[in-house]
């Protein structure tokens, strides 16, 4: 006679037992992946706080009493940041020379007319005089607009671009007279100005009205993206999903 053999059942809904590496990898798994998501959401709320200094900055700079272009410049030289802030200049219009930057306008599709002002003392600055419609690109279709003789210039001072600020802007395309880019070196050498000559930053023209309405002035952007805070609650609620979820995957686990 044979011992009986005792059969053994095996329940195939309950899950093989983990090994302790498993668990462990598991664990520094979640742990990193806590760690990276509280991270980032910190750093938006750091970005959060440089955005608002920043927006708050460019309101006073704006409404600061302009200064004349000597003083600007000196800022720039001991490397003060001069973006936004107001200047005056006065000078004679090269508007044989304008430079016409690809942009849009209230709907409209056209350019921004860069013309080098001409100084007392020989140099040449930019100045974003405005927006023309594409159709008037060519300065003999607004000839009303092109001021002769000494002029007052009102705005605000735009660095100069160290590059191109992103691989899919096209390139500019200066044998056609169309900038897609501000590149302050290609404007002043495609219209025959030694770089030597040129103030190194432009003028954004204020809103002051042109002769024939063209350009349109006034075509700064100070609408800045900050939507820092909401990315910032994205990356801090995936976080805490990823703690909810864990203690319920270990909460059943143990029963």
């Amino acid at each position: 006679m044979h011992a009986p053999v005792k059969s053994i059942v095996v329940d195939e809904r309950m899950p093989a037992p983990r090994s302790r590496a498993g668990r462990v990898a598991g664990i520094v798994l979640v742990l990193a992946a806590f760690a990276v998501l509280v991270s980032l959401g910190t750093w938006q709320m750091q970005r959060l706080h440089w955005k608002e200094a920043l927006i708050g900055a460019i309101a006073e700079r704006r409404s600061a009493p302009a200064v004349p272009l000597d003083k600007i410049e000196a800022m720039a030289a001991a490397g003060e940041d001069i973006d936004y802030r107001t200047v005056h200049v006065s000078g004679v219009y090269d508007h044989g020379k304008e430079r016409h930057f690809f942009a849009t306008h209230e709907g409209r599709t056209g350019f921004y007319v860069f013309t080098p002002l001409m100084l007392a003392d020989g140099r040449a600055i930019f100045v974003n005089r405005g927006f023309v419609p594409f159709e008037k690109k060519d300065a003999s279709t607004r000839a009303e607009g092109q001021i002769a003789g000494d002029v007052t210039i009102n705005g605000l001072a735009r660095p100069k671009l160290s590059g191109k600020p992103s691989s899919l802007v096209p390139d500019n395309d200066a044998a056609k007279n169309i900038f897609y880019w501000k590149d302050l070196d290609a404007m002043a050498d495609s219209a025959g100005i030694a770089s030597e000559r040129v103030v190194p930053f432009f003028i954004d023209a204020d809103a002051s009205d042109n002769p024939g309405g063209l350009p349109v002035g006034g075509v700064t952007q100070f609408d800045l993206p900050n939507n820092h805070l909401q990315y910032a609650l994205t990356w801090y609620g995936l976080a805490a999903a990823l703690v909810a979820v864990s203690g319920i995957y270990v909460y059943r686990r143990r029963r």
